[in-house]
């Protein structure tokens, strides 16, 4: 993983992140999140991966159901935003409940016979690159339950 301060305009920074092969693009990025402190900030890229994994919120089971493809595919559009911690909820159906920097990550790619596939990215393992651009907020964000829908959903909070 390599990055690059962009710009910092009254505290609020725009990065570059790469990422290299064989990197999983979900775990990098929220290294990087937690390393520098992102908690409010939106997220954009494009790449490929050799294997990813998509999911897929039944709003009546309130499940996730995960697609996994295991054939190279271009990211087409990676979009997303960073948000802190969500206090242990594994909102994602990830498996994942840790306490760090939660992502929210929605991701299309194309296959070689040009057809598409997307989703919430859960797991992307980077061949050849992915180029992220990720930009701070100045409202930072944390996550909470929301009772109806049984997500854990953004809770903004003004940035001190």
């Amino acid at each position: 993983m390599r990055h690059k301060l962009l710009e910092d305009q009254n505290g609020l920074r725009k990065f570059v992140l790469v990422l290299d092969a064989g990197e999983e693009a979900v775990a990098a990025i929220k290294a990087f999140a937690s390393a520098q402190d992102l908690e409010g900030s939106s997220v954009t890229g494009i790449g490929a991966f050799e294997t990813c994994s998509f999911g897929h919120f039944n709003p009546a089971t309130k499940e996730f159901t995960r697609n996994d493809i295991d054939v190279q595919a271009e990211v087409l559009a990676l979009v997303g935003n960073i948000a802190g911690p969500d206090g242990g909820a594994d909102s994602d159906g990830d498996g994942d409940d840790d306490d760090g920097p939660h992502l929210h990550l929605h991701c299309v790619v194309g296959l070689r016979d040009a057809t598409t596939r997307g989703g919430h990215l859960i797991q992307g393992i980077v061949r050849p690159t992915m180029e992220l651009i990720i930009e701070e907020s100045a409202v930072h964000m944390s996550r909470g339950l929301d009772r109806a829908t049984g997500l854990v959903l953004l809770q903004p909070n003004q940035k001190d």
